[in-house]
């Protein structure tokens, strides 16, 4: 009895991973199948100029917005880690704010704020730099702000945690053998800080490649992503064949960007893996 209490303990969990989780993924392959033609939905929608279009589309844009987290939220997590106890929670209230609001509650923010007669429009037309109004709503730029905005908090979060624990004598060290700031930050506290990039940058990438709500209202339907794309299939033209296919490639390139993270992860600091 005491050998079977552990499998007795965990078969709860399993079975709702596998009713709610596995059961649904395996529906959803099933559906891009077809015994006539195993990977014809595959094979169509690679051959699609537009669908091939919106993956690279998507993948830029996740990308992008990862890598702009991480040059915005290392250096403030940096920050928050060395300041006192009591400012440092100030801090990181402050730098989870955008979490506490709803997606499209911050999408509609960034449409005022880009918007032809929004802040930044009526700034720069005020100062004399535009004569009129530029188009920055739905664009791919008004997309990875909106999400820049939403995911960089994670980051910064996945950071904190991580200099937090880096022994301070390390950097005292390093400067006292003659490295300046710069070179203590890149040669010392960079590679200390990769298992915290390695999960933040997983976390805002597939946050940032599934996103649907930001792109839709920030993009426009000129600026399709992948998730767009998937609803547009699945609820408007009714082709759950294509709808799975897409959830499928969705799910095969996230599971691919992560692990080639994990790989260059691992070579900046084996330890990290």
């Amino acid at each position: 009895m005491a050998r079977a209490l552990p499998w007795i303990l965990v078969t709860p969990g399993l079975a709702a991973i596998a009713i709610f989780l596995l059961l649904p993924l395996g529906a959803t392959v099933a559906t891009t199948f077809d015994l006539s033609d195993p990977f014809g939905s595959y094979a169509a929608f690679f051959a699609d100029d537009f669908a091939r279009g919106v993956l690279i589309r998507t993948m830029r844009i996740a990308l992008i917005v990862t890598v702009i987290a991480i040059v915005l939220g290392l250096p403030a997590a940096a920050y928050i880690a060395r300041c006192r106890a009591s400012w440092r929670s100030v801090l990181i209230v402050c730098a989870v704010f955008p979490l506490l609001t709803g997606t499209v509650v911050r999408s509609f923010a960034w449409i005022a704020i880009l918007g032809r007669n929004g802040i930044v429009n009526e700034a720069l037309v005020g100062i004399g730099l535009i004569s009129e109004p530029l188009t920055l709503l739905y664009t791919e730029f008004a997309i990875i702000s909106g999400l820049v905005y939403l995911f960089t908090p994670l980051m910064i979060l996945s950071l904190v945690g991580v200099l937090e624990n880096i022994d301070r004598d390390l950097m005292a060290a390093s400067r006292s053998l003659g490295a300046t700031p710069v070179a203590t930050f890149f040669q010392v506290t960079l590679p200390l800080a990769v298992p915290g990039l390695i999960v933040g940058s997983v976390l805002v990438f597939t946050g940032s490649f599934t996103a649907y709500t930001t792109p839709l209202l920030l993009g426009g339907q000129r600026n399709t992503v992948l998730a767009t794309f998937l609803y547009r299939e699945a609820m408007v033209n009714f082709d759950w064949a294509a709808a799975g296919t897409i959830a499928v490639i969705m799910m095969v390139a996230t599971v691919a960007i992560v692990l080639a993270m994990g790989r260059l992860a691992r070579r900046l600091n084996p330890e990290a893996g």
